[in-house]
């Protein structure tokens, strides 16, 4: 079974061929080895260019993916996984997520269909995303698989306290997207002077914050730069001020937000 990195290669809005194949490539390059996508961004196909031109074997990367909410159907989940895995290059996913429990998510019928795709090796693991807690309780419930991770946002402005308490008692993953809040974090002065104290980026700092939470930051990245600059956040440590001063950030502050969102219908 493969290890799951402390820290991911985001792709979402690298929609471009040219642009998202080099970034692949970059990032596997540089020393990332989990990547993740999602059907949404319409880059899967480009994302397995990038794996099969790397000098890294993809036998050697976690590849996650997501399904889209149209596909959740239970039907639509079996076809869909498997064009995603052609697109991708891999023989299993390493990890599907249901990326949001709207649209056509029925507990019953998607995680049944999850649930075949572990037993007949097409995925890994199973994923969830953007659940409530309630959702996630039951979900775990009903699954026969065990929930691998539960992907959220998350950064130091929005910090998952509940969802981070669930996954400790369920023993998933918690992992983070959004994790720099699309650069938010630079404009938080706490973090910025730790960042100067550390001769770090405000990107280093969150995505460090969140390593030492457990989490595991998937920050997504074009510029071979910011890809070199988020993966070098594995090397920096901070201490326990650095860590309570940005624990005193949390303000539910949430980037990715709509009427239909999970956390809005209760």
């Amino acid at each position: 079974m493969k290890d799951f990195p402390r820290l991911g290669f985001g792709t979402y809005k690298l929609e471009d061929r040219d642009e998202c194949v080099e970034a692949v490539k970059t990032a596997l390059d540089v020393g990332y080895r989990h990547v993740d996508t999602a059907q949404m961004y319409h880059n899967e196909e480009y994302v397995g260019e990038g794996l099969a031109e790397s000098d890294v074997d993809v036998d050697d990367v976690f590849v996650a993916t997501k399904l889209d909410t149209d596909n959740l159907g239970y039907d639509d989940v079996l076809e869909t996984a498997r064009e995603s895995a052609d697109k991708l290059g891999v023989d299993t996913i390493d990890l599907l997520y249901v990326h949001w429990p709207i649209d056509s998510y029925d507990e019953d019928e998607t995680l049944a269909a999850l649930d075949e795709l572990v037993e007949d090796g097409v995925i890994g693991h199973v994923g969830l995303s953007n659940f409530r807690p309630d959702q996630l309780e039951s979900a775990i419930e009903t699954l026969d698989a065990p929930v691998f991770a539960h992907q959220v946002e998350m950064h130091p402005m929005l910090q998952q306290t509940e969802l981070r308490e669930v996954a400790a008692e369920h023993d998933h993953q918690l992992v983070a997207y959004s994790p720099i809040a699309r650069n938010q974090v630079a404009d938080e002065e706490v973090i910025v002077d730790i960042a100067g104290k550390h001769d770090a980026s405000p990107a280093q700092v969150a995505l460090a914050w969140l390593i030492e939470k457990g989490a595991t930051p998937i920050p997504k990245a074009a510029s071979p730069d910011h890809i070199r600059d988020n993966f070098a956040a594995l090397d920096l440590d901070l201490d326990d001020e650095d860590v309570a001063a940005i624990d005193d950030l949390d303000s539910t502050h949430r980037i990715v937000d709509f009427e239909e969102a999970p956390w809005n219908q209760v």
